[in-house]
C-alpha cells in the first residue's frame, strides 16, 4: 500500500478493512489458549488458524491453508459457496472451525476436504473422507468429527478411521445435518447438527426442501450456462419440512416430536452438559413460541415456556440456555423492556436493553447490551459487555465505543472500538487482569473518520453526522446533503465504532454533508422502537429519515434543497421509496440490491414484519414499489434514481430491480440500471466495490448540479 492509494480501491482490497484483523475467538476452559482466526496481513484474504498462550502472549499458528493445500488453489463447492453467502463471508482459507470442549482440537475444510488441528501441539493434517465436506464439528470429547457431505451426516475417528453415514439422503431435495436456507439467512441457525454433551449421539435436521418453490437464477452474460436452481421460500409460500431427531453412534435413532403444525420454525438448538437438550420453536407468523426440552430416551419433548407478543418475537444470540443448575436462561420483551430472565425472573431492567447472552455459569452470566429506555447519560450508537448476577449489574467493558467478549472459565476476551482509532482493540483478561493483547494486521484506512454521533428530532433518532475534511461553515457554506442509512431491522449504522464511518466519510469529503439516521425499525433502542414498523415499513422508515434530516438542518449547514439518499438490501428499497414517495425533500437516489416487491422476498423476514401476502394483501400494496400506490408519487415530480443489482444475488434476486424497471417505464419514470454481471448480495470483488462508489458520486454530483 502506498499514501497515493485512493479509499475505495483500498476499502475494496482490504474487504473493508476486516482482512488481518483477528476474528472468531475460542478459549479454552483451563485459560491455557485463546484461538482465532486471522490473515497474516491487511491484503491476504487466506485466514489462518492461531493459537494464543493468555500467560506470555506467545502465538503460533496450528493450522495455515497455504501449507496444507501445498500452495494449490483453494476450490469452492456450490454449497460451501451458498453458506458461505448466507454468513456474509468473504475471506479465505479457514473461515469458520469448531472445537471440543477441552479446545483441543479444531476441525475445519478447505477446498471441502476435512482438516483437524491439535491445538496444544500446533500440528495439524487431512483426514481422507468423502466430500466435499460441510460444517465438521468434533464431539466434545474429541475422539470423533461428525459433517455432512452430499446431503448425508458422517462420523469419523479423529485418526482417520471408522468413517461412516449415520443418516443419508432417502429422497431428492433431502439433506441431513445442514441448515435450510431461511435459518441460514434469518435466524442465525447456521448449523443442523449438535453432539451430545458425552459425545455418544447427536441431534440432527433432516431438511426437506420438496415442498420449496424453485427459482432459477440466470447468468445472462454467459447464456451458454444453465441458470442455477435456488429452492427459495418467497412470502405466502412453502417452506421446507424441517424434522429433527436423535441418532446414536451405535445406530439408534428417536424421531424428536413436537406441534410442528402450530410452530414449524426451528430456531435454536442448546444442549450443554448435565442437562436436557433445549429447542426454541417458533410459529409460522412468529407472535408464538415454545421452549422445549427433549427426553433422549423417546424424543418425546415438553413444553418449559411459551412467548406470545402481538407484533413478534425476536431471537437472540446466546439463548435459550441452562444455568448450570438447570434454571431456563432467555432474553424476553417485557414492559416496553429487553430483558435477561431467569426461570422467568428478571435480572436486568430499564436501564439496559439487553443484545445477546455471552457466557452462563454458576456465579453469573455476561451479556452484551445497549442503553435502555431509563438509562442515565447514554451514549449514543455505544454497546458495553455486563457481568450480570444476583447481586446486580456490573459493567466489564471500558471507555466509549462499541464492546463485545467471549469468555470460558478465568479468561475473556474483549472486543472494542472506538470512534477515535480505526479498527478494534482485542484484550486477554484473566480474572479482571489484562495478560495480553492479540495483535491485529488490519491497514490503517488513507482517511480518518470524524462522525459525530447524536440524537435528533422529537423521537430523539439515533444519528451520525460527517463532513468534508477541513470544512469551514463560513468559508464554505451550505452543503448538499447525502442520507446514507440501512434504515431497517437488524442493521444499525450509527454505532460509536471509527471503521463503521468510513465510506460515510469518504462520501463526505467528496463535497457532502452526510446524515446517517437509524429511525424506528432499527435495532438496540427499545422493543416498541423496534416493532413500530409493523405493517409500515413505507412509513416509519422514511418518516424518520424526513425527520432527522430536517431536525439536523438547524444545528448544520445543510442544504435541504439538494438531498441524495443511497443504501443497500433494505437501505436500497428505502432510498427508493424515498425519491418515489417524497420527490418533495429527496432530490436523487442510488437504491442497491433494493428490495422492491415484498412478495419475492423470504417468508421468515417478510412475514415477521408484514404478515401473510394472502392474508394482508393491502399491507404489501402499501410497502411495494412497484403497485399504482409505490408509484404514487413518481408522475409528481421526477427525481434521478440509479438501481444496482448484482444479477448472480440469490437473497434479493435480481427480479425485484427488473420488475421496478419495468413499473417505472410504464409509469414514464426517468431512472438509470447498473448490472453486475456475476455478482452477489455481496460485492468482494475488488474492482466492482471501487468503481461502485466512483459511480455513486459521478451520479450524486450530476443529480445535485454539483
Amino acid at each position: 500500500m502506498t499514501e497515493d492509494l485512493s479509499f475505495p480501491r483500498q476499502y475494496a482490497r482490504t474487504q473493508r478493512f476486516s482482512l488481518g484483523a483477528p476474528r472468531s475467538f475460542s478459549v479454552s476452559p483451563d485459560g491455557s489458549r485463546v484461538v482465532f482466526l486471522r490473515s497474516r496481513t491487511g491484503t491476504d484474504r487466506a485466514n489462518v488458524l492461531w493459537v494464543l498462550d493468555p500467560a506470555t502472549g506467545r502465538e503460533h499458528p496450528a493450522a495455515d491453508p497455504a501449507v496444507l493445500l501445498g500452495g494449490a488453489r483453494e476450490e469452492l463447492s456450490a454449497e460451501e459457496r451458498a453458506r458461505r453467502e448466507r454468513s456474509r463471508e468473504g475471506a479465505a482459507g479457514v473461515v469458520a472451525y469448531a472445537v471440543d470442549a477441552a479446545v483441543e482440537l479444531a476441525a475445519f475444510t478447505l477446498s471441502g476436504r476435512l482438516f483437524i488441528a491439535e491445538l496444544r501441539s500446533g500440528t495439524a493434517r487431512e483426514l481422507d473422507v468423502p466430500g466435499p465436506v460441510a460444517d465438521p464439528r468434533p464431539s466434545p470429547d474429541g475422539r470423533r468429527i461428525a459433517y455432512v457431505a452430499d446431503g448425508a451426516l458422517r462420523v469419523v475417528e479423529a485418526d482417520g478411521s471408522g468413517d461412516r453415514a449415520l443418516a443419508e439422503p432417502d429422497g431428492p431435495g433431502v439433506t441431513w445435518g445442514l441448515a435450510e436456507f431461511i435459518a441460514a439467512e434469518e435466524m442465525h441457525r447456521t448449523r443442523g447438527f449438535w453432539w451430545a454433551p458425552d459425545g455418544g449421539s447427536l441431534l440432527v435436521a433432516r431438511v426437506d426442501e420438496t415442498p420449496v418453490r424453485r427459482w432459477w437464477i440466470a447468468d445472462p452474460a454467459n447464456p451458454d450456462r444453465e441458470p442455477a436452481e435456488v429452492a427459495y421460500p418467497a412470502a405466502g409460500t412453502p417452506n421446507a419440512q424441517v424434522t429433527l431427531h436423535l441418532l446414536g453412534l451405535d445406530g439408534s435413532r428417536a424421531d424428536v416430536g413436537w406441534d410442528r403444525g402450530r410452530h414449524p420454525y426451528l430456531a435454536q438448538v442448546h444442549w450443554s452438559e448435565g442437562h436436557p437438550p433445549l429447542l426454541l420453536a417458533q410459529s409460522r407468523d412468529q407472535r408464538s413460541q415454545v421452549y422445549l426440552t427433549v427426553d433422549t430416551t423417546t424424543g418425546a419433548t415438553r413444553v418449559l415456556h411459551t412467548d406470545e407478543d402481538a407484533k413478534w418475537l425476536d431471537l437472540f444470540p446466546g439463548v435459550p440456555a441452562w444455568t448450570p443448575d438447570g434454571r431456563l436462561v432467555r432474553i424476553g420483551d417485557e414492559g416496553g423492556v429487553r430483558a435477561l430472565t431467569v426461570d422467568g425472573r428478571a435480572l436486568t431492567g430499564p436501564e439496559l436493553h439487553v443484545r445477546a447472552v455471552l457466557d452462563v455459569t454458576a456465579d453469573d452470566l455476561l451479556v452484551s447490551a445497549s442503553a435502555g429506555p431509563d438509562a442515565k447519560d447514554a451514549e449514543t450508537g455505544e454497546t458495553h459487555v455486563y457481568r450480570v448476577h444476583e447481586g446486580g449489574v456490573e459493567r466489564l467493558s471500558e471507555g466509549a465505543g462499541w464492546h463485545s467478549a467471549v469468555r470460558s472459565g478465568a479468561v475473556t476476551v474483549l472486543l472494542s472500538a472506538s470512534l477515535e482509532h480505526s479498527g478494534a482493540t482485542v484484550r486477554v483478561v484473566r480474572d479482571g487482569v489484562r495478560t495480553a493483547t492479540v495483535a491485529s494486521y488490519a491497514e490503517a484506512p488513507v482517511l480518518a473518520s470524524r462522525a459525530r454521533l447524536m440524537e435528533a428530532g422529537a423521537r430523539r433518532i439515533p444519528c451520525a453526522v460527517l463532513l468534508p475534511t477541513g470544512y469551514d461553515a463560513e468559508r464554505d457554506g451550505p452543503l448538499p446533503v447525502l442520507m446514507d442509512p440501512y434504515g431497517g431491522p437488524h442493521g444499525q449504522r450509527v454505532v460509536a465504532a471509527h471503521n463503521s464511518h468510513l465510506t460515510s466519510q469518504w462520501f463526505a469529503d467528496q463535497g457532502f454533508a452526510v446524515v446517517v439516521a437509524d429511525g424506528r425499525g432499527t435495532p438496540h433502542r427499545s422493543p416498541d422502537w423496534e416493532k413500530a414498523v409493523r405493517d409500515d415499513f413505507a412509513g416509519a422508515t422514511l418518516d424518520d429519515q424526513v425527520e432527522a434530516l430536517h431536525a439536523l438542518a438547524e444545528h448544520y449547514p445543510l442544504d435541504i434543497s439538494r438531498v441524495g439518499i443511497r443504501g443497500w438490501s433494505y437501505g436500497g428499497y428505502l432510498a427508493a421509496l424515498a425519491v418515489l414517495r417524497r420527490p418533495d425533500v429527496f432530490h436523487a437516489g442510488i437504491a442497491g440490491a433494493p428490495v422492491t416487491d415484498w412478495r419475492l422476498y423470504d417468508t421468515h423476514y417478510t412475514e415477521r414484519y408484514l404478515g401473510h401476502p394472502d392474508e394482508q394483501p393491502e399491507v404489501y400494496a402499501h410497502n411495494s414499489l412497484v403497485t399504482d400506490e409505490g408509484l404514487s408519487g413518481a408522475a409528481e415530480q421526477a427525481r434521478p434514481l440509479m438501481i444496482i443489482h448484482g444479477l448472480a444475488d440469490d437473497n434479493v434476486v435480481a427480479a425485484h430491480t427488473l420488475r421496478l424497471s419495468s413499473a417505472l417505464l410504464a409509469a414514464g419514470r426517468p431512472h438509470e440500471v447498473l448490472p453486475l454481471s456475476g455478482v452477489t448480495h455481496m460485492t468482494p470483488q475488488e474492482q466492482v466495490a471501487e468503481n461502485l462508489l466512483l459511480l455513486q458520486v459521478d451520479f450524486l454530483k450530476r443529480s445535485l448540479g454539483m
